[in-house]
Parts: structure tokens; sequence; C-alpha cells
């Protein structure tokens, strides 16, 4: 299959930013993704070279040294990195959720203090939102956040957060009581805390997922941080997180579909070479069909994620579109890697081929960033207009 990535649509800088995605990605790829995942690593030089050409800050404002674009263009270096074979899950959370927020809430000391590293990629933020408890139910969150004559005590868990170990700092969700609240009623706060602040302990999570990022189980005990350490006003952090919760459905979705770029590349190749009874085996529909309907799906995937990230960077309600691309795309990348592991018969379970070590990641996207259950549940009530049920 012959898909450089460029549709009719796409201007001449994003062509032009999706070729040097692929240039800078050419020397990493699945072997470089393997590798680093199996020896327990952090893909730290593939993040550097990102970061060195200018591609981790493109929607990172240039006075704070990124390129001044949008999600639109996070879209094409996510997708692209994907593409080759390496997907990082980290780009749909510190340049879409941390730097993102960052830009819209935090103070100027606080823009000044992150976002040029994060722009440049010689440093990372985590996003810590999910707890044992609360599940996707963000009203139930318990980790508090209390108000003391020196800043902010912060105690309670989180669970199955991304690349503590390759970050600085954290961006994290805590309830505020309503005493400590500037609205005057419980509400959510965001703070930033340092990965090595007293009271914070990190214990891996072991998960059946190929990938060098690894996961983690947060514990707070009156972590205590400065009164400048809050993103935005304390209680009113609902607002400032759907600022980045709708990037990263979009980033989420812009990953699927560069594997499900990367699983049809593969799967059509094979199926054209792979030559048995006298004839290709992509001559038969049994092989064919099942990769056609897959590509279906993810120029479908694509249309929607472009459109997601377009209405986000032009200011406009984003939230459906994301959930809408994050579903269509968890669909495509699951049938264009089912597809392309079944053209190439028992090769497609064999590592060297590289599509079956992506079956964990794939499957964990329908559960996170937001559980597909979850995104139908926005939909029906957004879209059509159904009784809400959580």
């Amino acid at each position: 299959m012959e898909n450089s990535g460029l549709p009719l649509h796409e201007s001449e800088t994003i062509a032009l930013l999706r070729q040097t995605v692929q240039r800078v990605c050419a020397p990493f790829g699945h072997p470089y993704f393997l590798e680093v995942s199996k020896a327990s690593g952090n893909p730290r030089t593939f993040w550097s070279a990102l970061g060195e050409a200018g591609l981790l800050g493109v929607s990172i404002p240039t006075e704070y040294g990124g390129g001044g674009a949008g999600i639109s263009e996070l879209v094409v270096v996510t997708e692209e990195v994907a593409a080759s074979g390496a997907p990082l899950m980290l780009l749909a959370l510190s340049p879409a959720v941390c730097a993102t927020t960052l830009a819209a809430h935090g103070s100027e000391s606080q823009r000044k203090r992150w976002l040029p590293g994060l722009a440049s990629g010689t440093e990372v933020l985590a996003f810590a939102i999910t707890e044992p408890d609360a599940g996707s139910n963000s009203h139930k969150i318990r980790t508090t956040a209390t108000r003391t004559n020196t800043g902010w005590s912060i105690s309670g868990s989180k669970t199955y957060i991304s690349h503590v170990d390759n970050a600085q700092g954290i961006l994290m969700v805590a309830k505020v009581q309503a005493q400590d609240s500037v609205t005057g009623s419980d509400g959510l706060g965001l703070f930033l805390i340092d990965v090595n602040a007293p009271g914070l302990i990190a214990t891996e999570i072991h998960v059946e997922i190929v990938s060098p990022e690894r996961q983690f189980t947060l514990f707070l005990d009156d972590v205590n941080v400065p009164f400048d350490a809050v993103v935005g006003e304390p209680g009113l952090g609902i607002d400032a997180l759907f600022t980045g919760l709708n990037p990263e459905r979009i980033a989420s979705a812009a990953l699927l579909n560069g594997i499900a770029r990367y699983a049809l590349n593969k799967g059509a190749k094979y199926a054209s070479e792979r030559v048995v009874w006298d004839v290709p085996i992509g001559a038969h529909q049994s092989i064919a069909h099942p990769l056609a309907r897959a590509y279906v799906l993810l120029e479908a995937s694509r249309l929607l994620t472009a459109r997601a990230a377009a209405l986000f960077d032009a200011g406009k309600d984003a939230g459906e579109a994301s959930n809408i691309a994050k579903v269509c795309a968890s669909d495509a990348a699951s049938a264009a890697l089912d597809a392309a592991i079944q053209a190439h018969g028992g090769n497609g379970m064999a590592t060297e081929y590289g599509l079956a070590t992506l079956l964990g990641l794939v499957r964990l996207f329908r559960i996170a960033p937001v559980s597909t259950e979850m995104s139908l549940n926005h939909i029906a009530r957004k879209s059509l207009g159904l009784p809400k049920s959580y």
C-alpha cells in the first residue's frame, strides 16, 4: 500500500511538516521501539531528536520556544511518529495535555518555567487524574489539596500514571475543599508537583503492553507545594482540565491513526509479495477485503481527527468531535492491526514482523485516556439528546 499520509486537502506547510517528522523518525522505527521497551528504558534519544527538530513544541506559543501553531500540527507529528512504528503515548500527554493547559491557564512564571523545556524535549510533565476508586468519575476524586500557611498540602493516590520515571514534574488533579476554594464549594484544582517532592512515592504497575512508557501508582502523603503551584484558580480546575483533555483525545486518535497506517502498510506489502497457489495472497478477497475495510475506517478517522483539531484550534467546542474521533480511531487501529496480522498468517504473531507487539497498546486505547464507553455516553447525550446515564 502506498500511503504517504498526505491527504489532498493539506497545505504545503502541513505537508512539509509531515515530511520533516518522517525524516526525524527514519533512524528509529519499530526495532528501536522494541529495543527500548525490552530494556525497560525510556525513548529519550528519540524524544530528544523530536525536540531538537522543533516537533514537540509545534503547538506551544513562540514566546516560550514553540512553533506557535496548534493541535492540528501536533496531530501530524503524533500520527507520523506512530506511523514510523514507534508510537509514543507521551505525545498525547506532555505536549497535548500539560503544555496546552499551561499555555491557556498557567501563570507567566509557570509558562516560563515549563513551556521552553517541554518544547525542546529537555523536560517532561506527567499528568495525574485517574484514581483507584474514582475511575472515570472525576467528581469522586479523593486526592485532596488543603491550604496551609505556606502553600498547599496534597494527600491521596493516583493510578496508571504514565512515564513518571521520565518526568521532572506532574500536573496533578486534586479536590479542593469548600473553605479553600475560590468558589466557596468543593471543586477541583490543578497543581504542579516536583517528582522528587518529599511524601510522593511512585510504584510501577507491570502491564502486558509492549511500550517504553511505563505505568505507575502514586501515593501522596502531605506533599507540600507552594501557593504558586496552582494552575488557574483553586476549585475551578474543571475549566482548565478540559482545555487539556480534548487535545489528549485528539492526539490519542492521531496516534491510533498512525498505528493503523503502519499496520496497513505492512499488511498490504506482505499480501502483495506472499505467493501461494501461484498468486499473491492479496488477490483473494478474504485477505483483501479486511485490509480495504480497515483502510476505509482509517481514512474516515483521519478526517474526523483533523476536524476535531480544527475546531479546538478555532476556539470552538471540540468535546463532541474529540470523542467521536477517539472512538473511530480506536476502531480503525483495531481493524487495521487485526487485518494485517491475519494477512501474515502465523508470521503475524512473530516478533520480527512487528505487528503483534502493538496489540496490547492498541487495546489499551479502548480503555484510556477515556474509555470508549464514556465517549459513547458523551456522544449519546450531546449528539443524540439521550438521557444522561452518568
